[in-house]
């Protein structure tokens, strides 16, 4: 293992912070695997995680394993862990701006397009070669004043010429379920199975521009501009969440990185026998179609149900309580599916999204990860 300590750039004079990386296996080999962790920094399960996948990585490397490279950033955003406020821990949104640290990453694929155009030949592998390379360069060319977006280039810069991106999340209660492009279903099938996913969720484009979308969607966006190119998808990116945040302890995150390293053997950056398949505990959903119920009002929230449950159309989910007038909202799934993920917080705020159902008839639109 090679361990690194990266600078994070834009930081104020006098103070500096710096970006942690662990990497096995030889640096450029194939396939490459990237792991990070806590981007929204106040989401600890994945932490842990990562910790549990190093020790694994640092034994599968003394054995003589490693036939790739696999990169873990184990704790992906040291600005917002830096962030507390009377005591409270602010780790989803950048403080200087309002930003999530999970959104509005830089779009490549204009840039990219334009470095490739007349490069591009009838050669898959060399046509990936290519783009992977284009993709480094315009990361590195893009602009970067805050610490924020210093951060962002930064992890980019680690991931994008990866074959394999796992990016470790967590809700505030949830369980295990994933987010990837629609064309990667099939791919990202067998890690659902691994980890026991309640959901897989799929969009071509969920809006905002996630750090899973600026990796994988260039090569979609890539091969609808060159049809007359075979393009791969050479970079299967995934969203991992992790249950919930207070979902932390040794057994649970022992067995998700056991789980991670089977995907990374499966990927082939880990020389061993395929791990057994479980059998898979949800079918691949458009994102569209998830249904999320929103707090009409502010009062106690009180759940009817817990997460991983089904739900069938027309049950009571929850309920919303102003506890002044003594009125009671009553939420209602208007759709069939399977309660992925719901809110910690008992008392909550007008137009907060309460509890998220995995389905497939909501037909939503606009910006899928919000309600």
């Amino acid at each position: 293992m090679t361990a690194e300590s990266l600078p994070i750039g834009g930081t104020a004079p006098g103070t500096e912070q710096t970006l942690a990386v662990r990497r096995f296996g030889q640096p450029g080999a194939r396939p490459k695997v990237y792991v990070q962790a806590g981007l929204h920094a106040d989401e600890p399960p994945g932490m842990l995680v990562a910790h549990h996948m190093i020790g694994l990585l640092q034994a599968a490397a003394d054995a003589g394993r490693i036939v790739g490279e696999i990169v873990v950033v184990p704790m992906a955003n040291p600005i917002g862990l830096s962030q507390r406020l009377m005591g409270g821990l602010l780790g989803r949104f950048d403080l200087a701006d309002g930003t999530n640290f999970n959104r509005g990453y830089p779009a490549l694929a204009d840039g990219v397009a334009g470095a490739v155009a007349d490069r591009l030949t009838g050669d898959a592998a060399g046509n990936a070669a290519l783009i992977r390379a284009a993709l480094l360069d315009a990361n590195a060319a893009s602009d970067a004043t805050t610490p924020a977006e210093h951060l962002k280039r930064l992890l980019l810069g680690l991931a994008l010429d990866a074959d394999l991106v796992l990016d470790l999340h967590c809700e505030n209660e949830g369980a295990v379920h994933l987010y990837t492009l629609a064309p990667l279903a099939d791919q990202v099938g067998p890690l659902a199975a691994l980890l026991g996913a309640r959901a897989l969720l799929l969009a071509s484009e969920s809006g905002g521009h996630p750090f899973d979308e600026a990796c994988s969607g260039p090569w979609l966006d890539l091969q609808a501009r060159f049809p007359g190119h075979p393009i791969p998808l050479a970079c299967c990116a995934v969203t991992v969440e992790l249950r919930g945040e207070a979902d932390v302890s040794h057994a649970l995150a022992a067995a998700d990185a056991d789980a991670l390293l089977a995907a990374t053997v499966l990927a082939g950056a880990i020389d061993g026998p395929a791990p057994a398949l479980p059998s898979a505990r949800c079918a691949p959903t458009n994102l569209s179609d998830a249904e999320f119920l929103v707090a009409p009002m502010p009062g106690v929230l009180v759940l009817h149900r817990a997460v991983g449950d089904d739900i069938a159309s027309g049950d009571l989910v929850a309920e919303v309580i102003d506890p002044a007038s003594g009125t009671v909202s009553p939420l209602y799934a208007r759709f069939a599916g399977v309660l992925f993920a719901q809110e910690s917080a008992r008392f909550v705020a007008a137009g907060r999204s309460v509890v998220k159902i995995a389905g497939t008839e909501a037909r939503r639109t606009g910006r899928l990860l919000g309600a």
